[in-house]
């Protein structure tokens, strides 16, 4: 009976061991997982990097996608109709504003035009004599007058006939670079066929939009650089048209720079990257885009008060390569931490190497 006691004595000794066993591991576990400090325990700051803010000189500029455009261009198409009888240019060449072009069959024209003439001459003679009657009141006004009437009729019809010959000659409406040729001497011309392209490119016109808000910025006469896609030089145009009201379907304002173009390396039609120049802010503040945490209403930043991290809501305007220019949350003297951004917690202890913005 003595010894049925002892074993059920060391049976319930050794159960609340392992009860105690198992609550102390717990607890160890909590403490490791980052729990709670037990006794006190402070927790150790995060050491970050950080700026100290203070204003500065801000060239404020915008930086928008455009396209170039030829400075004129036209598509060369025939006023008349007829066979073409020589073409008088070489595609991918220069020509002169009024060189000729092309030439169409003006032989059937040119047989009115002497016929009209022919007609014309007769009137004009019937017209002297008629009046040379009235003068002796040998015919009356209302003769001499049909008489008239019959020669400007005919004259009218002359000068008719030479304005439809003078299109037989095409020639170019201005100086220019001609395009690629889409007709063949002897093939039949019609006004709606085109017989190639004129485009002059040198200078160019750059084409692009601003958003809405800036429209109060821009001006003409404004200096801007522009880049092509695929190449880093740098080229300059001066803004010189502005349209006079907001595109209502996208909000942006369209301007047109001019930019030169000798040696013919701008090409219509291309890509080009923009920076346009709009104010100047003294005592802008500047931080780095690398310490700008976008979120669901807005932009945050770190600051550092009183050792701990706290979270700033701000306002932000336009962007360099490097900056962004903060409108609104920030003031002279913030600490803004720049690095540890995605696991800075608000209240956090930090310790922030700082230098100067």
């Amino acid at each position: 009976m003595k010894t049925k006691y002892i074993i059920y004595a060391v049976l319930i000794i050794g159960l609340g061991y392992l009860i105690f066993y198992r609550i102390k591991k717990n607890s160890g576990i909590e403490q490791s997982a980052g729990g709670p400090p037990q006794g006190g325990a402070s927790q150790k700051p995060m050491t970050v990097n950080g700026i100290v803010v203070s204003p500065v000189r801000f060239a404020n500029s915008l930086t928008v996608t455009g396209s170039v455009d030829a400075n004129e261009q036209v598509q060369i198409r025939s006023e008349v109709q007829g066979i073409i009888r020589s073409i008088a240019f070489k595609e991918g060449t220069n020509v002169s504003k009024g060189q000729v072009l092309l030439r169409i069959d003006d032989s059937e024209l040119r047989a009115q035009l002497a016929q009209a003439l022919t007609r014309e001459n007769l009137a004009s003679e019937t017209e002297r004599r008629a009046q040379l009657l009235l003068e002796k009141e040998a015919i009356s006004r209302e003769e001499y007058d049909v008489a008239l009437a019959d020669y400007r009729a005919l004259k009218a019809q002359t000068q008719l006939i030479r304005a439809q010959l003078a299109k037989t000659v095409i020639r170019a409406p201005f100086s220019g670079k001609i395009g690629l040729r889409s007709v063949s001497q002897g093939e039949y011309l019609t006004p709606t066929t085109i017989v190639t392209s004129l485009v002059n490119i040198n200078p160019v016109k750059i084409t692009f939009s601003v958003p809405e808000k800036y429209s109060t910025m821009v001006r003409n006469n404004t200096k801007l650089t522009f880049t092509l896609s695929g190449s880093n030089e740098k080229h300059t145009a001066t803004v010189y048209a502005i349209e006079p009201q907001v595109e209502a379907s996208t909000r942006t304002l369209q301007l047109r720079a001019r930019a030169a173009n000798p040696d013919g390396a701008l090409i219509p039609g291309s890509f080009a990257n923009i920076q346009l120049p709009l104010n100047t802010i003294e005592n802008a503040i500047l931080i780095p885009t690398q310490s700008v945490v976008p979120v669901q209403n807005g932009k945050k930043v770190f600051t550092s008060q009183n050792g701990k991290a706290k979270e700033v809501m701000i306002e932000t305007s336009s962007r360099t390569e490097k900056d962004i220019l903060v409108t609104s949350g920030l003031k002279e003297g913030d600490t803004v931490l720049t690095t540890g951004i995605m696991t800075l917690k608000d209240g956090i202890p930090v310790k922030v190497i700082t230098g100067r913005k």
